[in-house]
């Protein structure tokens, strides 16, 4: 407290929170308050305009993605319509042979291809006057409500239909051609809707003789595929109307109320557009709040904005007096310096007020962390490397002894080849093991080591043991903790056989920044509670003590965000995932 009154009676002192508020918070609060209000005005217009031509440009979308369909199919009517040599062949009377031929070599390749010509489901139906031509259709199976057979024709002769209302509704050919969108028949049971065309002999311009009649019937769905209120937004409602005004489909829940009383509410906004051809119109009733909600998204980004604002002004405010500019910055470059791990920098600052005790205090505080984290980060790497040493010596003696009696075993059989391989990856194991007693070393050594490892207990157990390794070329340009792929294949070995055989799988892939080891296995698997016991254990326990000797290593020589994890299901079997940073080994030139 002595010190605190000292400094506070020391000339020109004045503290720090004063100096900001005074000089600076009035200047911020007016500028960023006008600017923030001119700016919500502005773009909450703009916005909403946007808005509303979006929509109108999503409307003209589907518009043109429906006649794009109807113009296939007309097309497609065209072609036929067009067709002189069908023209021609209906024109006579053929029996036998030649009505044979006229009916496989010219109607039906004709008609086959139209219907196949279409890029969507649908029916082709064609009446002829001719009643020399044979009548073929096909008996169309459903199941569950969907028709299985698509883009079929049939052929029939005029007689079916001259009673029909449709048909003499059909408009009458003078100089040009006429077709009609309608719903017959039972099309509209069935959800759909037909393009009704006469095919007509354009032998005599001046007498349009009919020889026929086109249906192209087609499913409401597929034809108007693209009207989906989704586009437009939730709550949103389209509807596909005929020259009458019929509602031919509709997409979404509409408004309680028909659409106009809805619209006239001034709760939604309706926008339509034509379709001239067939005099269809799609008219979209979109919500007010949709376009609400535009605003409010500009709303948020102008506060956004404002806020920043707010922040990019304080800190201006700041350097413009350079008195505390000069001291702010050197506190951040010290505690920048200290979050990245560099706690050797210092600050030199002299004066009278708080950022002299600060300076003290933070360079003290930085000289007690420095020696705490080495002296830690010591012991505890020091630690680690003591219980690798002493996971190796557990595992080197147990794991010779085995490979030395299996060894012995077949040179007492004779079984020289199997000895030789034994011999040569049992020295190639503990070549990798020892590897000049380094802690890292190349990623393709440690996968030889686990492969020299693997090929010893192949050998032990013969075709009982089933190993895939599915290897990334990527991660060979890197370097791993050694030892970490061996204990958990051992582990498997000693506690996953569920029966007579297993299956191990050894994958590394190279993941964004992270290379990833997984060691899959087919065994008896493992409870949930099992593996927290191994992996969390409540108290001190010998239970998976090298696997999480193995994640401790990870964790200890990369950060807490690496390391190991284990799902398993018992009865189906465990995986293991090691998790560690993508680091290029250092390589040393030699000139």
């Amino acid at each position: 407290m002595k010190i605190i009154r000292e400094n506070r009676k020391g000339l020109g002192y004045i503290p720090i929170g004063y100096k900001l508020m005074l000089s600076y918070m009035i200047f911020i609060i007016i500028l960023v308050s006008v600017n923030g209000y001119v700016s919500h005005s502005m773009y909450d217009a703009s916005m909403r305009k946007q808005t509303k031509t979006n929509i109108q440009g999503t409307v003209l979308q589907i518009r043109d993605n429906v006649a794009y369909k109807t113009d296939d199919i007309t097309r497609v009517s065209s072609l036929l319509y067009e067709d002189y040599g069908l023209t021609q062949s209906l024109r006579m009377n053929q029996y036998g042979k030649q009505n044979y031929d006229r009916m496989y070599q010219i109607i039906i390749p004709k008609l086959e291809s139209a219907a196949r010509s279409i890029g969507f489901s649908q029916r082709l139906s064609v009446y002829f006057h001719n009643e020399t031509v044979n009548e073929i259709y096909q008996t169309r199976v459903e199941r569950g409500g969907t028709e299985l057979v698509e883009q079929t024709y049939d052929i029939f002769l005029i007689k079916r239909i001259m009673e029909k209302d449709w048909y003499k509704e059909i408009p009458k050919e003078v100089y040009s051609e006429t077709m009609q969108w309608k719903q017959i028949e039972q099309d509209a049971d069935e959800g759909r809707i037909s393009l009704i065309r006469r095919l007509v002999d354009t032998y005599n311009p001046l007498d349009l003789e009919e020889i026929g009649v086109m249906r192209f019937s087609v499913r409401l769905r597929d034809l108007f595929e693209s009207v989906d209120y989704a586009k437009l937004g939730e709550g949103s409602t389209l509807y596909v109307k005929d020259a009458g005004g019929k509602i031919l489909y509709a997409s979404g829940m509409p408004a309680q109320g028909s659409d106009d009383s809805a619209a006239a509410k001034g709760k939604y906004i309706t926008i339509k557009e034509m379709m001239g051809k067939q005099g269809w119109s799609i008219e979209a009733n979109v919500p007010i709040t949709i376009i609400e909600q535009e605003a409010k998204k500009v709303r948020t980004f102008i506060i956004s904005m404002c806020v920043l604002c707010f922040v990019l002004f304080t800190f201006a405010g700041i350097f413009i007096s350079r008195y505390f500019a000069i001291r702010i910055t050197k506190f951040v470059s010290v505690l920048n310096a200290f979050r990245e791990g560099d706690l050797h920098k210092r600050i030199n600052y002299r004066g009278k007020d708080e950022f002299s005790q600060i300076a003290t205090a933070l360079n003290g505080m930085g000289e007690d962390f420095e020696a705490l984290i080495n002296k830690v980060y010591l012991a505890q790497l020091q630690k680690k490397e003591a219980e690798l040493e002493m996971l190796q010596l557990q595992i080197n003696p147990h794991f010779l002894y085995n490979t030395l009696s299996s060894i012995s075993r077949l040179a007492k059989f004779g079984e020289n080849e199997k000895l030789q391989k034994m011999v040569v990856e049992l020295a190639k194991f503990y070549r990798l093991t020892l590897n000049s007693g380094k802690t890292l070393i190349p990623v393709s050594s440690e996968i030889e080591q686990s492969g020299a490892y693997l090929a010893i207990q192949k050998v032990k157990y013969g075709h009982r043991l089933e190993v895939t390794f599915d290897i990334d070329v990527n991660i060979w340009p890197y370097e791993t903790i050694k030892l970490i792929l061996q204990p958990f294949i051992e582990n498997v070995l000693k506690h996953a056989w569920s029966g007579d055989r297993i299956h191990i799988r050894i994958a590394a892939r190279l993941e964004k920044d992270m290379i990833v080891y997984s060691i899959i296995d087919d065994g008896m698997g493992m409870r949930p509670s099992r593996i927290q016991e191994i992996l969390n254990p409540s108290s001190e326990s010998e239970t998976g003590y090298g696997i999480r000797n193995i994640d401790q290593r990870i964790k200890l020589q990369y950060g807490e965000q690496y390391g190991v994890a284990i799902v398993s299901r018992p009865g189906i079997g465990t995986t293991v995932q090691i998790k560690i940073p993508a680091k290029k080994r250092k390589t040393v030139s030699i000139t």
